[in-house]
């Protein structure tokens, strides 16, 4: 269940500066302000439903959320990842369609949820926020697209080691040099397309090639290029 929290305000946030509403200025910033609504959600806790109507678009003003689909079996597979400062269900609410995935927070995470009438308004009136949408839009077309490729024509080893990749550049790294994000191998698995128990054998293989170090969840990328060669991820 969510919790309301303290909303803070979008002419000094930070995260607004690197999200599309960045373009946003003066009265629109206002109010955009107004109108959200900031939610917290503990990990594992689910923030919209596959096949569920869009009301509105969710901002991530901190945390992370994963994107997944169930099949008839019960099977899962995590078809987005989504940090700070990204937009969730804005193409559901754009084509006026269900959710086709489920979303749900990866860790403890604070949403900002701007209303359907409010978000729909501000694309009206004003251009470089269409503009940025649109972009938005084509970039996620083309790393799904990447990724239905990734699936059809590599490994799973190749699978796993480009999504380690991935990982890291999407959340960078901790103190320590692990990557920033906390995913059970059964989360891994369900990114990657296999089972887990094949995710932890082949991270067990990247550990003793000194390609990782690996201590619980946390995952450190010892040979950035190991992993490459092995993703077959080339210039």
């Amino acid at each position: 269940m969510s919790q309301r929290v303290s909303i803070p305000a979008c002419e000094t946030c930070p995260i607004r500066q690197g999200s599309v509403f960045s373009s946003l200025h003066g009265a629109a910033v206002a109010e955009l302000d107004e109108a959200k609504g900031c939610y917290f959600y503990r990990r594992g806790e689910v923030i919209f439903h596959e096949g569920s109507h869009p009301g509105g678009v969710y901002c991530i003003h901190q945390g992370a959320v994963k994107l997944y689909r169930s099949d008839s079996m019960g099977n899962v597979v995590i078809v987005r990842l989504a940090k700070q400062g990204d937009l969730l269900g804005y193409r559901a609410l754009l084509s006026n369609e269900r959710y086709t995935a489920t979303a749900e927070a990866l860790e403890d995470t604070v949403l900002c949820f701007i209303p359907r009438n409010v978000f729909f308004e501000l694309l009206r009136g004003n251009s470089d926020l269409m503009v940025a949408v649109t972009e938005l839009l084509a970039r996620d077309l083309r790393m799904a697209e990447g990724r239905l490729a990734s699936l059809a024509q590599k490994a799973v080893p190749q699978r796993l080691a480009e999504v380690l990749l991935y990982l890291r550049e999407l959340f960078g790294e901790d103190e320590s040099g692990a990557v920033k994000i906390s995913m059970t191998r059964r989360e891994l698995a369900e990114l990657v397309g296999t089972a887990p128990e094949t995710v932890i054998r082949l991270l067990s293989e990247f550990q003793r090639k000194k390609l990782i170090a690996v201590d619980h969840r946390a995952i450190r990328i010892l040979d950035a290029a190991g992993l490459a060669h092995v993703a077959e991820l080339y210039d």
